[in-house]
């Protein structure tokens, strides 16, 4: 089968396309015959090597890749579940181990962690919704807000920063956004209520609108501890991908302050949580982000224009 990967770390250019055997089902998983794989900042720290100590004995070549669609083409011996031949699903996948990597034409995985992609969706918009979708709902599960509570996200304009902000409007939260002057009318489409300027000066802002502090900020942007102040004595943090935040936070600065940091992996094989995304997709409470698509053999065009910024919502490899 075809797949994309890596035999050392680098940049785009080490990206090829790779002939690998063709996986079947065993007992307990399905196969998925993958048509669109979502490209995310994962999968571009793995590439680069930021990873590279839990890769260590993992054989190579590696294959990057979290999200996937496509269509069920196996069902292994004795495995129960709903889903069909033939049925579209999609699917979240581990970033790292040695069944690791969406980049490929067949992926086996458990067939707790697949399900069908929502009504109406195709392959490349459903492969933006499992990893990002799950991260937004795992972030807001654990902030734990009541209804009413003032969420600010930074990074709003993004995939995940979007999904929260639709996710938490849903909620019944009020949402206080960031976003630059050309991305104001879009994260205002996904139910920000206030929107701040993005970059420097995001924390006097937000402060600007509520003095006493926001009852919870997710920092999907990486802005850092410079946003705690920000937050009400009490209040709760989101952090997201630690590694390569700038500063640290320090305990006496938090004021009571409970941190949280979603890792999606938690939610993996969580059927129902993946399978909420699919009915928030459909009822329209989440919109997919496909940004664009590219054939899998310009993956590292893809990286490379993914790396460069700018791109909203999520560029897609297709089989």
């Amino acid at each position: 089968m075809r797949t994309v990967g890596f035999y050392e770390f680098g940049g785009p250019d080490v990206l090829r396309v790779i002939d690998l055997p063709e996986p079947h089902a065993g007992p307990g998983d399905v196969r998925v015959r993958v048509h669109a794989a979502a490209v995310n900042p994962a999968d571009t720290l793995v590439r680069a090597g930021v990873h590279a100590q839990a890769l260590a004995g993992v054989p190579t070549p590696y294959v990057p890749g979290m999200e996937i669609a496509g269509v069920v083409d196996e069902i292994g011996p004795g495995t129960e579940t709903p889903l069909g031949i033939g049925t579209p699903v999609m699917a979240m996948v581990q970033p790292i181990g040695t069944a690791a990597g969406g980049y490929a034409e067949y992926k086996v995985l458990p067939a707790g962690w697949v399900v069908p992609a929502p009504a109406g969706v195709d392959h490349p918009a459903a492969a933006t919704l499992p990893m990002n979708g799950l991260t937004a709902l795992l972030a807001l599960d654990q902030l734990a807000l009541a209804s009413g509570s003032v969420l600010a996200v930074t990074g709003a304009a993004g995939i995940l920063g979007g999904y929260l902000v639709q996710l938490a409007t849903h909620l019944g939260l009020v949402v206080i956004a960031d976003a630059a002057p050309a991305d104001e009318p879009l994260v205002r489409s996904l139910g920000a209520a206030e929107i701040v300027a993005r970059g420097p000066g995001v924390t006097e802002a937000i402060l600007a609108r509520r003095p006493h502090g926001v009852d919870a900020i997710a920092d999907v942007a990486l802005l850092g501890p410079d946003l705690l102040a920000a937050v009400r004595d009490g209040g709760r943090f989101a952090r997201f991908r630690s590694a390569g935040e700038p500063g640290g936070y320090r305990i006496d600065d938090l004021r009571g302050i409970t941190m949280v940091a979603p890792f999606v992996p938690d939610y993996a094989g969580r059927t129902g949580k993946l399978d909420a995304i699919r009915r928030f997709a459909e009822a329209g409470v989440l919109t997919p982000r496909l940004a664009a698509t590219m054939p899998a053999a310009e993956a590292a065009e893809a990286h490379r224009r993914f790396e460069a910024g700018g791109v909203r919502g999520r560029l897609v490899l297709t089989f």
